[in-house]
């Protein structure tokens, strides 16, 4: 039976670990040639490794995406290798930092904004012309459950996510006659190395898995599984959406 992504190719940003490797191991899985990105590059080539090891075909290519230059050199490099773009999940984030609104650094918003929010702006730009020259693909943007409530000394983040659905819901009512469907999703709290960065210890982890009704952390091949559905066939009628994976958390 063929797979579901046979002879297409898929960009995952933030490929290195967590959820973007979580989502670049079952693309490939499911017959798709990916391109992991990933300002790590020893996590980027793992990923890799684990692709290639499993039959897969994958490529390397290191971005920071909180750059623009870099999000057209990811876009040209795919082009390059596989001639062109059917999927991008732009997934690659930071938490940053964690501070009352006034006790905020500038430098600390700017470096949030940036790598969550016009990061997904930038590759969009670049993205969005190599899919219509197929004439059809699908953009899955990283938001979060922060993107649709608050969450005390987390304003960066909060408001880039926000700004993650409305950026999705706007390029789609742009693109989505054009054969090009945009969504997002938006994970609870995920047991990836981003919580970890991030300073939390086990106790840390337990409370933030008490939050969620479902009584425990995410992990990232659940938000993944969602992911490859929306940049699929089988969801040929969603675009312009917002999917919460959150354990039950915003149903509170």
């Amino acid at each position: 039976m063929e797979r579901m992504f046979s002879g297409k190719v898929a960009i995952v940003t933030g490929g290195g670990s967590g959820i973007g490797q979580a989502t670049a191991i079952l693309y490939a899985a499911n017959g798709a040639s990916v391109v992991v990105s990933d300002i790590d590059e020893r996590g980027g080539h793992h990923t890799l490794a684990t692709i290639i090891g499993h039959g897969g075909k994958a490529i390397f290519v290191k971005a920071d995406v909180s750059n623009p230059h870099d999000c057209e050199h990811l876009v040209s490099e795919t082009l390059k290798a596989f001639s062109k773009l059917d999927i991008a999940f732009n997934n690659a984030g930071i938490g940053g930092e964690s501070n009352p609104t006034a006790d905020v650094s500038i430098e600390g918003w700017n470096k949030i904004i940036s790598v969550n929010l016009s990061s997904v702006f930038y590759c969009m730009k670049y993205q969005i012309p190599a899919m219509l020259a197929n004439g059809k693909g699908a953009i899955v943007n990283m938001a979060s459950i922060l993107g649709s409530v608050g969450f005390a000394n987390s304003i960066g983040y909060v408001a880039a996510k926000h700004g993650v659905i409305g950026a999705s819901q706007n390029a789609a009512l742009e693109y989505s006659a054009k054969g090009i469907r945009i969504n997002s999703v938006g994970p609870g709290f995920i047991n990836t190395p981003l919580l970890t960065n991030a300073g939390m210890d086990d106790n840390t982890k337990q409370y933030l898995a008490k939050m969620h009704p479902i009584g425990r952390l995410g992990e990232p091949n659940e938000v993944a599984e969602l992911v490859v559905w929306l940049s699929s066939d089988k969801a040929s009628f969603v675009t312009g959406s917002y999917y919460p994976v959150d354990g039950g958390y915003l149903a509170q």
